[in-house]
């Protein structure tokens, strides 16, 4: 059968290694030894240098304490150094890295890949994780504004979230301390010196106490700014000021030069974190992994048990379902979604002088609404710039005229400031595939975008003489707080559970960056992404830290996710629970809520009963903080399948004041009435005066997650075979490997088949033919079909050459 796109939507993996997994099978008939867990994608079958995260049996000191047992430095060192010495000899060229006690139990080793599985018969070891790449949650490079360009008031994002009122009220995060565990801090910006003291945290790249950012020149890759920006969204208290402004600062260097870093050093960042006495935790980095298990999710969740509130970026893979990744994941931290402040929208009409139409034409971004009108009802000549680089305009002189760009390569923002700089006083983008592109506020010039078929119509149109635009510009409407296209969505494979937890301002975010000047400190830039987000909710955290410091994290939690608004799209639909979470978080309600239902939002897991029904049981806890008794009534809906869906709770309930009580409910499904997939659903608590909202999901027989999230491979030098493997979360009943060209444009053919697969990770060795006949010299990319309980996915990988 021909294999085609259309019909499926495209799911992938990132990840920086290129992985294959490790089959334990094999080993399970030489040893009676309990193995070890492989968790993720390991090549062991190359000889190169590999680093992976051991987790050992012996649990870390957090973990003991909170399951009533003791465990005591020393005898963690020794458990630890009895398998470390045990690596040592099993090995033959391994070296020590990291090594975690407080909360995460192991060490990280380098090691040759082909040596690995020794690490699994090795008494005391529990899983082997593999060093997975993070980098920074941010979707661009953003761009560089002038110092005289700020006052306090311009930074919009904090006000919108009721920092403002929170400050009127005397909350401005003093004596509350938040990590920044991220790319560094330019802890000597003039908005940032006051929130550090003589202690600045830890440098886990260079291995010291000076957690500065990367800065230019460095031989090793690409300065950062990403680490000091955050730090400014929470605290920064100058030209900028931050949502906590008078918050103490760490920073934690773990993410390197270039903005990107492994799970060795997030790692340790959290645990040096905790042992510091952080209040708050940020992490705004990720990657695709959606798995709640990986080595940062767990020490996020021990870091939470051990009372420091940890806020994450929820990634920015949006806006399809599950594309959330670690350590947004993370069972018990804060997970933060993107949205955008309120806008205005403008409709954008251009034509030439041919019959050509270009239906396609959208307002991408701009930088002022007066720039954007300027060019309502005026004619311009356009320039093909090529992909929009600086070295593109060198030879073209596009002063006072209108840039044709091509998506690709570089960030839309880098090439509107290399078009400004060039002269230009707009820029036309249009896409280089099919599909649409995302909306960027504040691009450089008024940038309008085009699709691929509209943008060469008019790049091609140029050589029949139609070199000039003209513009029709009109406001459309205002629109409110929206999600971000490129904020990840949520669930969270095999928890269920619902992600984000809450959304915070994400685009177009004004705040501080170094500039490695001593003689001009004042660095600010504007940067979008989920990395923009979490800080805000880190800063709201503080505050509500500092107005209630007796609250435990899951009150934290509570308090942002109960008092969070809905939010709703452009054309005025609310967004599910795994777009939005509970909403976008407004601080000062947090702080004043006399009500809090923990925990935020439920998850009733998977209803897979064919015949009959169903029945699973829940709770969630009523905390009325006010100092009258109330009276709370519930509701539960769901917004589809209601006829085959029972939730049985209390009517109403008195709760005393400043006391607690727990509520029990059971929901009861006939998942035989309903297709599969997943059934989100609110829960409605009511005080008589105000209302509050606990989002809640479950899922019927095989849920809707992706059949095939990864597919990586390498060639065997020796064979000259592809050796691989593809990630299955649930299985499949067919796992369908296709040949496609370089592009994707066409299938090749057929390489093979296989069915009835396991839950996991498929190994595999292709010998590059089809029906047994070789494949011609050139360049191509294997395709996997994964199809269960009647649903397809597909996923793609990295060019291979066949000579």
């Amino acid at each position: 059968m021909k294999r085609t796109f259309q019909s499926f939507v495209i799911y992938t993996l990132v990840l920086a290694l290129a992985l294959t997994s490790f089959g334990t099978a094999s080993l399970a008939n030489q040893t009676n030894t309990p193995l070890a867990e492989i968790m993720g994608e390991i090549d062991t079958k190359s000889s190169a240098p590999t680093t992976v995260i051991v987790e050992l049996e012996e649990e870390s000191i957090v973990e003991a304490k909170h399951k009533g047992k003791n465990q005591t430095k020393q005898n963690l060192k020794a458990k630890r150094d009895q398998v470390k010495n045990k690596v040592l000899k099993d090995t033959t060229s391994s070296k020590i890295g990291q090594e975690y006690e407080y909360i995460f139990s192991g060490f990280a080793v380098e090691l040759k890949g082909n040596e690995i599985p020794n690490l699994l018969t090795i008494p005391g070891v529990k899983a082997i994780y593999p060093d997975v790449e993070y980098k920074t949650t941010t979707i661009d490079e953003g761009f560089m504004i002038e110092e005289d360009a700020y006052s306090p008031a311009m930074l919009d994002s904090a006000p919108h979230i009721g920092s403002n009122d929170a400050w009127d009220a005397g909350f401005t995060g003093e004596g509350v301390t938040v990590a920044v565990i991220d790319t560094g801090v330019d802890y000597t910006h003039p908005d940032l010196a006051h929130a550090f003291g003589d202690y600045k945290g830890w440098d886990f790249v260079d291995n010291n106490d000076d957690p500065q950012e990367t800065p230019p020149g460095d031989p090793r890759g690409r300065q950062t700014n990403h680490g000091t920006h955050v730090a400014g969204t929470v605290a920064a208290n100058g030209l900028i000021k931050g949502v906590a402004p008078d918050a103490t600062l760490l920073g934690y260097r773990v993410l390197g030069p270039g903005g990107s870093g492994t799970t060795e050093n997030v790692v340790a960042g959290i645990e040096r974190a905790v042992q510091d006495g952080a209040d708050v935790m940020n992490l705004s980095l990720g990657n695709s992994l959606n798995n709640p298990d990986w080595a940062t999710s767990i020490a996020l969740d021990w870091a939470m048990a051990e009372g420091v509130v940890a806020v994450t970026s929820n990634g920015n893979s949006g806006p399809n379902n599950w594309t959330v990744g670690s350590p947004g994941t993370s069972r018990e931290a804060i997970s933060v979604g993107a949205t955008r402040l309120p806008y205005e929208v403008y409709s954008a009409d251009i034509s030439t002088s041919s019959d050509q139409e270009f239906d396609s034409a959208k307002v991408m971004g701009f930088s002022t609404v007066e720039e954007l009108l300027a060019l309502d009802g005026e004619e311009f000549e356009f320039v093909y710039a090529g992909l929009g680089a600086a070295s593109d305009f060198n030879n073209l002189d596009v002063d006072g005229k209108i840039a044709l760009i091509v998506r690709g390569e570089y960030p839309f923002v880098e090439k509107a400031e290399n078009a400004k700089a060039a002269g230009a006083v707009g820029a036309i983008i249009f896409n280089n595939v099919d599909g649409a592109m995302p909306e960027v506020p504040g691009m450089a010039v008024p940038t309008i975008m085009l699709s691929n078929a509209d943008g060469v119509a008019m790049r091609e149109g140029v050589k029949d003489g139609f070199n000039t635009v003209s513009f029709s510009i009109e406001f459309d409407k205002m629109v409110g707080e929206t999600v971000a296209d490129f904020s990840s969505r949520g669930p969270v494979m095999d928890t269920w559970m619902i992600k984000p937890d809450v959304s915070a301002p994400g685009v177009n975010i004004t705040s501080t960056v170094p500039t490695h000047q001593a003689d001009n400190p004042h660095g600010y830039a504007a940067l979008q992404g989920t990395s923009m987000a979490a800080p805000h909710v880190a800063g709201a955290a503080a505050l509500i830290l500092e107005a209630n410091p007796n609250w435990g994290v899951d009150t934290v939690k509570a308090s942002l996710m109960n008092t969070a608004e809905n939010l709703y799209d452009a054309n005025g639909n609310l967004y599910p629970h795994n777009t939005q979470g509970a909403g976008s978080i407004r601080v000062l309600d947090a702080i004043e809520t006399k009500t809090l239902i923990t925990p935020g939002s439920h998850s009733f897991g998977v209803f897979s009963k064919k015949k009959g029904k169903q029945t699973e049981r829940q709770h969630f806890t009523i905390h009325n903080l006010s100092n009258e008794r109330k009276a709370y009534s519930f509701d539960v809906k769901f917004e589809k399948g209601a006829e085959a869906i029972k939730v049985n709770t209390s009517k109403n309930l008195r709760v005393q004041p400043n006391k607690t009580q727990k509520i029990n409910f059971n929901v009861q499904v006939d998942a035989s009435k309903l297709d599969s997939g997943y059934y989100p659903g609110t829960i409605v608590v009511s005080d008589g005066t105000n209302s509050f909202e606990v989002p809640t999901i479950l899922f019927v027989q095989e849920p809707d997650y992706p059949r095939i999230t990864s597919l990586a491979y390498n060639t065997n030098p020796a064979t000259g075979d592809l050796v691989g493997s593809a990630y299955v979360p649930g299985g499949a009943e067919e796992l369908d490997f296709w040949v496609y060209t370089e592009t994707l444009s066409s299938p090749v053919g057929g390489a093979f088949v296989d069915t009835n697969i396991a839950a996991g990770y498929y190994d595999f060795t292709y010998d590059l033919t089809i029906n047994g006949e070789a494949l011609a010299p050139g360049k191509y990319r294997l395709v996997a079909f994964s199809t269960k309980a009647g649903k397809t996915d597909y996923s793609y990988g990295d060019v291979f050459t066949v000579e």
